[in-house]
């Protein structure tokens, strides 16, 4: 099957051949055909499978079938919102949709945080068809009035599961309070949960529901490998693979930002280029990083999981945990950033004794027994324990159970507070009732 099987206009079609694409992706067999009849969607498939194209190119598609040719200031509506959890994935989603629509007269932008408003509003400003936004700056322009989605025909959660991760979920539903209720709902996640059922449940109507493959697992095109190490050793056995298997280039996960920016250090020390990805870089130091690393130029990157999703690296040929995810779905998403396409990949984990139980719970989830390696001066004989955090999904929770119960307190305290003085005043001339 090709792409001209699937009821694509010739534009379309024209602008996917050029992007070297010659055969949809199973899960865009599937997608492209139901959104263009305007079904509602509920998406699954693995990381790396072609997702994005499955509703941006039927979308475009829609989208240019009733198009409005006047782009001039304040006079085309935004038609379609597609959200993401990343800034990463925002700007790689609308640089996608860029080049599918480059033969339409359809514009589209990027929306998200960490650099300037100005320039955003500016966009808004003059006319745009498809906004790729994160929850938290769309609802910066929502407050400060300069983004209307009272047009909005199609709606994308795209990773809409990371958003959830991510404690996403009050966000999005103050986003869906302001669309019209009539639209097409497009829900795609890489690993299903009970919470992905109950967003769904109160989002879609009637959908068609779609995977490719079975839940949480990893792609064939990886390769997974675990080396058992020294917890003390583990940048020592990094450093020692790059350059004895010339790894010309490698993206590391650690488990925290300090982590990150102290393992770029070492790193430096053993003459290996390096760069640190995650939330506490300033956007221009992570688009810097991401594009030297995506050209070639930068030999490690290493990131949290915020490069989890988003990062779609052209035959990344090498995957490295470094520490293992306190969340073994993850895991899925962090090795998914080699073998796309169907190209080759290679995972790699660096696992001490202490992360027995994070590896058996990646096992579980993925049905699958890792292989283990050993290599001389670096085995696992340390009791030196990993870095921890907590569980980002039990911390939200906790938090949100936390406010509650300040709140019931404090209305208790301010309705004692209020008995207390309406018993001690008295007006003259009233009797105070017993």
């Amino acid at each position: 099957m090709s792409f001209s099987t699937l009821g694509l206009s010739n534009e379309i079609i024209r602008a996917v051949t050029e992007q070297g694409y010659t055969k949809p992706t199973p899960i865009q067999m599937q997608a492209i055909p139901a959104v263009l009849l305007g079904k509602d969607l509920l998406a699954g498939a693995q990381t790396g499978t072609g997702k994005t194209a499955s509703f941006a190119l039927p979308l475009l598609h829609r989208l240019s079938e009733s198009s409005h040719n006047d782009h001039s200031e304040g006079c085309v509506p935004i038609r379609a919102l597609i959200l993401t959890p990343t800034r990463e994935l925002a700007a790689q989603v609308q640089e996608s949709v860029y080049q599918y629509g480059k033969y339409s007269n359809l514009k589209s932008m990027a929306m998200f945080g960490g650099v300037g408003i100005g320039p955003q509003k500016r966009r808004l400003r003059n006319g745009v068809d498809i906004v790729v936004a994160t929850p938290g700056r769309l609802l910066d322009h929502v407050q400060q009035g300069t983004i209307n989605l009272s047009n909005i025909e199609y709606l994308v959660l795209d990773e809409a599961d990371r958003m959830l991760d991510m404690g996403f979920i009050r966000d999005i539903r103050r986003i869906l309070k302001l669309l019209p209720k009539q639209r097409q709902n497009l829900l795609f996640f890489a690993t299903f949960s009970d919470e992905i059922k109950a967003l769904a449940a109160g989002l879609l109507n009637h959908p068609t529901m779609i995977e490719v493959a079975r839940r949480n697992v990893t792609a064939d095109t990886v390769t997974q490998k675990v080396y058992q190490v020294d917890g003390n050793k583990k940048r020592q056995l990094l450093a020692h693979l790059i350059k004895q298997d010339k790894w010309y280039q490698v993206l590391v996960f650690t488990r925290t930002k300090h982590g990150a920016d102290r393992l770029v250090e070492q790193l430096g020390e053993d003459r290996i280029q390096a760069l640190a990805i995650h939330g506490n870089k300033s956007q221009s130091a992570r688009t810097f990083a991401l594009t030297k690393f995506k050209s070639g130029t930068l030999q490690v990157l290493v990131a949290t999981d915020i490069a989890a999703r988003g990062l779609d690296i052209s035959e990344l040929p090498y995957v490295v945990n470094f520490d293992l995810p306190n969340v073994p779905s993850d895991y899925v998403h962090r090795i998914g950033r080699t073998g796309r396409a169907g190209a080759k990949g290679e995972a790699i984990s660096l696992v001490c004794a202490e992360e027995s139980k994070l590896l058996a719970d990646i096992e579980t989830l993925i049905a699958t027994k890792l292989p283990r390696e050993t290599i001389i001066g670096f085995s696992s004989n340390s009791q030196t324990k990993p870095e921890q955090i907590p569980d980002k999904r039990k911390q939200l929770k906790q938090g949100s159970q936390r406010t509650t119960s300040a709140g019931a307190k404090s209305s208790l305290k301010s309705s004692k507070k209020s008995s207390t003085q309406t018993k001690g005043t008295k007006k003259p001339g009233t009797r105070t009732s017993r």
